[in-house]
């Protein structure tokens, strides 16, 4: 989905940057955009780089340059390079890392646009990534931009997508086997490898433990206290393992939503795993076990919904902020929120069950009350076929309508 929106950034500006987990397709897609490359994860070429960064970029342009991370003087060449001489389509970098581009003395300021990729979505895999995002269909249409799948899926159909993933060489192993060999050894990599030269003398035991309680915990609002006592570590060290996980697009919090306009909201954040291929395989589940686990099914299907968001929303014109709701004592949550332009909010509700009733809508009735006409609309995902009312702007809708579109409808 990254291709046409790489395109017109690099139409338009001097230096695109493409940030996102490792592994996730970000080299592959630069490279259909760039002329000439720099590999910064080959040792000869970082070496070259180091020793004279400005002599590295007289390259014909699009020049790549892959994990800037790896060698960052690279990125004050870039600066000198489009100050002596601006002008669109100069640069394509990628990194691993996430960065702040606000910080004092981040040289790209003003100079580069940042374009967030994660892995593939289902509408991508599907075959539909020319089809409009789902999520500027719904900030046009509310609702009805929700369109039922002429073959839908089952729970386990769900669940095997979710374990599976959305990177692209999970996606594309010959069998279950391969792509869980594959997982494994990409969450070993990233624990050793990654973390060590984002942050070196991290205890890859510890960071193993604290994340193993991120991946039970994931799509909760869950208290520090409680992943401290199940990875049995202090809170100094969960900060920090939780900041460096996040740097590298592991983990993610999703902010709480915010209204003038209703009290007693709740402004803690919820905290997902990034993939959920990358949480079945840190747990050592199965769609099986998941499927027997009911809070573990749960949290299984929110996160693989809110991967589907969180990558649609990242490239959509429409660029909607995603939060979620809850008040202080509990009466209601929202585990999804879209808050578009204009302060007008779309909620999302995740079920297990296969036929959602109006008792599974109360939160979203009660947020349409409480906004009026800034509730563009909300629904009910679900895990059986049918898509059909529930009240006033809410629908029940398979999860797969996330993906299907009327002219290009999912596939089971």
């Amino acid at each position: 989905m990254g291709d046409g929106l790489l395109s017109a950034l690099l139409g338009e500006f001097p230096a695109v940057l493409v940030v996102g987990p490792r592994a996730c397709g970000k080299t592959t897609t630069a490279l259909r955009h760039a002329r000439s490359v720099i590999r910064l994860d080959r040792e000869s070429e970082a070496v070259a780089v180091r020793a004279d960064p400005d002599g590295a970029l007289d390259m014909p342009r699009p020049l790549l340059i892959d994990e800037w991370q790896l060698a960052p003087a690279v990125l004050g060449a870039v600066k000198r390079v489009v100050d002596d001489r601006p002008g669109p389509g100069a640069f394509v970098i990628t990194g691993s890392v996430r960065t702040d581009m606000t910080a004092q003395g981040w040289p790209l300021t003003g100079r580069a646009l940042r374009l967030v990729m994660y892995g593939l979505t289902e509408r991508e895999i599907e075959g539909h990534a020319a089809a409009t995002s789902i999520i500027d269909r719904i900030g046009a249409i509310g609702v009805d931009a929700l369109t039922a799948p002429t073959v839908a899926l089952t729970l386990d159909g769900y669940l095997q997508r979710a374990v599976r993933g959305g990177f692209p060489d999970a996606v594309i192993a010959s069998s279950e086997t391969m792509r869980r060999r594959w997982l494994t050894a990409y969450v070993e990599q990233l624990l050793r490898r990654d973390v060590d030269m984002a942050d070196p003398g991290r205890d890859p035991v510890r960071l193993d433990r604290y994340l193993r309680a991120i991946c039970a915990n994931s799509a909760g609002v869950v208290a520090d206290s409680a992943i401290l006592e199940s990875a049995g570590i202090n809170r100094e060290t969960a900060s920090s393992y939780g900041r460096l996980l996040t740097n590298l697009f592991a983990i993610e919090e999703v902010p709480a939503w915010w209204t003038n306009r209703l009290k007693r909201l709740v402004q803690l954040r919820k905290r997902y795993v990034v993939d959920t291929g990358v949480l079945a395989a840190v747990l050592g589940v199965t769609a099986r076990s998941i499927r027997a686990h009911g809070d573990l099914l749960g949290r299984v299907l929110d996160t693989f919904v809110m991967a589907q968001l969180r990558a649609e929303a990242a490239v959509s014109e429409a660029q909607p902020g995603l939060f979620h709701l809850r008040t202080q004592e509990g009466r209601h949550e929202i585990d999804i929120l879209l808050e578009f332009g204009g302060g007008e909010v779309f909620g999302i509700e995740v079920k297990a069950s296969g036929a959602p009733g109006r008792r599974d809508a109360v939160h979203l009735e009660w947020l349409r009350d409480q906004l009026g006409s800034a509730f563009i609309g909300g629904v009910v995902l679900h895990t059986g076929p049918r898509l059909y009312p529930l009240a006033d702007r809410i629908v029940a809708a398979p999860m797969s309508s996330l993906w299907s579109t009327p002219r290009d409808p999912a596939v089971g």
